[in-house]
């Protein structure tokens, strides 16, 4: 896997890991709030430094640009010891992109600083009740309104709602225009008008729920590039990050796959080890490759992203999809393994089975993934052909 990382990469890796075995694994659970669980994850991983990684150095970060490759460092190895920890890196980084994409010199200073030390936790706010996948769906609007902007509509499964300080979000200022007429803005989270509506409980919790825009103005400094560039923003955004939730699905397999190892190898059954019975094994093989090649798929993908590859977006969704769907299944797998043991609330490969289903799910379910390769596909046979 070397190929794809020089020795910087290789160094991260390497305190990441140790920070999350003694900081996650050896730790175990905590039966805090899930909230304030949230809250002490995103202040732990800025006072570490690793939330510095979502931002280029200029403004509080690391290297002179963000980089795929860091941020799959990270989401595998935090995914490896907790989904919740996982889920607040991933946040800092999905919120704050699209500022770093299509923010102005004074919006980057302003907004990303903050989120590269922990200090302010980041949201993502683009999927509505009835505008899921259908971006050109989405009833959020933003009317001009003198030197700014009245934002109305809601949006749902938003993550840290509620706990975070930046949104950036996605509405309407030219429903005529449909997609086109979509822009992006950033929202501070004590803005008059704007309002946690529901707090929405999950099968693996984290903060999440629904918010709500009542004549909620803005003034025009919080526009994001110009206005219809919205979903440019959002897709590029989703592009460059969506290998890293393929990495945290990595993460989630690895884990799974180390206990089932484990446990197999300590329980016994007619008088043998479970580990020493060929279907086992079997599992056991099986499980590996299919995590190495997802492994494969998200560096390749990752790399691509760094190195500005014209076949990105197609890499991407095949990592997304292959290493999402394999986890799903190693993780099924390994919970098999434990029998019993497996479904008892609490267990790692219970918390596992319930982390990795929404991998298939957000950020691109894994039909969407599957119509972007084949149109990409069709695509350039199509342009070969002329």
């Amino acid at each position: 896997m070397d190929i794809f990382f020089d020795q910087e990469h290789l160094a991260l890796r390497a305190k990441v890991r140790s920070w999350v075995e003694k900081n996650l694994i050896s730790a175990g659970e905590k039966e805090a709030d899930i909230e304030e669980q949230a809250r002490q994850l995103v202040h732990l991983l800025g006072r570490e430094g690793f939330t510095a990684y979502v931002a280029a150095k200029k403004y509080g970060g690391v290297r002179e640009s963000v980089q795929a490759r860091d941020l799959c460092i990270f989401r595998e190895e935090l995914a490896r010891g907790s989904a919740l920890a996982d889920t607040m890196f991933a946040m800092q980084a999905l919120g704050s992109y699209p500022i770093t994409l299509a923010g102005s010199e004074e919006q980057k200073k302003r907004y990303l600083p903050a989120i590269a030390k922990g200090e302010a936790i980041a949201a993502f706010a683009l999927t509505e009740p009835e505008a899921g996948s259908d971006i050109s769906a989405m009833q959020t609007r933003a009317v001009r309104d003198g030197d700014g902007y009245r934002l109305t509509g809601v949006k749902r499964f938003i993550s840290n709602a509620g706990i975070a300080r930046t949104y950036t979000l996605f509405a309407s200022t030219d429903p005529e225009k449909k997609i086109k007429g979509i822009s992006a803005f950033v929202v501070e989270a004590d803005t008059p008008g704007f309002f946690l509506k529901e707090k929405t409980s999950l099968l693996s919790p984290h903060p999440i729920g629904v918010i709500a825009f009542e004549d909620c103005r803005i003034p025009r400094t919080r526009l994001l590039g110009q206005e219809g560039e919205g979903v440019k923003i959002a897709l590029a955004t989703l592009d460059t990050l969506r290998c890293t939730v393929a990495a945290a699905a990595v993460g989630l397999a690895q884990r799974a796959l180390e206990e089932a190892i484990k446990y197999s190898r300590g329980r016994r059954q007619f008088g043998q080890a479970l580990a020493e019975f060929q279907a086992t094994q079997f599992k056991i093989a099986d499980m590996a490759t299919e995590l190495e090649a997802a492994r494969l798929l998200v560096y390749q993908a990752a790399w691509a992203s760094d190195h500005r590859q014209k076949d990105l977006k197609q890499k991407a969704s095949m990592a997304k999809l292959f290493a999402t769907e394999a986890a799903q299944r190693i993780v099924d797998q390994a919970l098999q393994i434990h029998g019993g043991m497996g479904v008892v609330t609490g267990t790692p490969v219970e918390r596992l089975y319930r982390d990795v289903r929404a991998l298939r799910i957000y950020e691109g379910t894994s039909e969407i993934q599957r119509l972007v390769i084949a149109k990409g596909l069709l695509k350039e046979a199509k342009e070969e052909k002329q």
